[in-house]
């Protein structure tokens, strides 16, 4: 896709005017949009890709604000979330029957959210599923039970925010204290005066480096087998794989029906048939490399299952 001109957002004052330009640019009705969108997909009209981009950064700008809880330049928020914009057009098929702002608006909170867990080191000791859930919605659910300040959580509010989000106690209470701490150096000294630091006291628990060349090419070749059986699926195939089998969070059924504007038992469908076909390449090319041995195979598909 061709760079874009946006309205620049470099700090609180520019922040307001790039909510006043976002707001400059008219909404499209269904029929401008599907003309914009089809003449960047058939003819890569630059022009019609621009258009479909500004009408819509007031739906980031919107996006944004619901994460100026995280300590974060908004300006940066701001940036991210075009970059998922942008991403958003690139992929757009106006046949599929949805409108764009339906499309982008996970494409533009994927990309917040992205930023957002590789600024904050907090996060990088937590990054199940569970934890980035209580990570982005603890401070919402502090809000509507009503805790206001910043220290400790009651025994009260711990069990009902950790029933909320299903997670254990100890995860609340843990996060809650990272997210209320700042972070500290590792070079900063263990006492006042003393020579020692805190990174001298960490324990060193990675595998020899053997072990980690092995596991680093393992998952690579990996990766390219499943990179290279994704290619061959079509756009939405693809896309309906991504958000069911490689997030940690996958998106719902429903939530991909109204994507796509289709039934939940479609898009059920879909993924089956992606699943099937990457399954069977990756079998392929994996027998073809010499990773897999056929005969092998072949014997323990005919093993009665228990």
């Amino acid at each position: 896709m061709p760079k874009t001109s946006l309205p620049s957002a470099a700090r609180d004052d520019a922040l307001s005017a790039y909510f006043r330009e976002a707001n400059k640019h008219p909404l499209l009705s269904a029929e401008e949009e599907y003309m914009l969108a089809k003449r960047w997909q058939v003819h890569g009209d630059s022009e019609s890709a621009r258009r479909l981009v500004t009408s819509h950064l007031r739906l980031v700008a919107k996006i944004a604000l619901g994460y100026r809880g995280y300590g974060l330049p908004m300006d940066d928020v701001v940036s991210e979330g075009n970059v998922g914009l942008m991403q958003a057009v690139r992929r757009f098929d106006p046949e599929r029957g949805f409108r764009l702002s339906t499309y982008a608006m996970w494409w533009i909170r994927a990309a917040i959210q992205e930023y957002i867990l590789r600024s904050w080191s907090l996060v990088k000791l937590g990054t199940t599923a569970a934890q980035k859930k209580l990570f982005f919605n603890l401070r919402k659910l502090k809000n509507q039970i009503r805790v206001l300040d910043e220290g400790e959580l009651s025994p009260d509010a711990v069990k009902k925010i950790a029933g909320e989000l299903g997670v254990s106690e100890d995860e609340v209470i843990t996060m809650n204290r990272r997210m209320g701490g700042p972070d500290q150096s590792l070079n900063a000294p263990v006492q006042q005066g003393a020579e020692s630091e805190w990174i001298d006291r960490l324990v060193d628990n990675e595998s020899d480096q053997e072990m980690k060349v092995a596991e680093k090419e393992e998952t690579e070749k990996r990766r390219e087998l499943l990179e290279e059986a994704m290619n061959r699926l079509n756009d939405r195939e693809r896309h309906i794989f991504a958000e069911r089998c490689l997030k940690e969070e996958p998106s719902t059924l429903e939530e991909l029906s109204k994507v796509y504007g289709v039934s939940r038992e479609r898009v059920r469908q879909i993924e089956l048939r992606a699943f099937e076909k990457i399954q069977n390449r990756v079998l392929t090319s994996a027998i073809t490399a010499g990773i897999l041995d056929r005969e092998k195979l072949i014997s323990a598909q005919k093993q009665p299952r228990r």
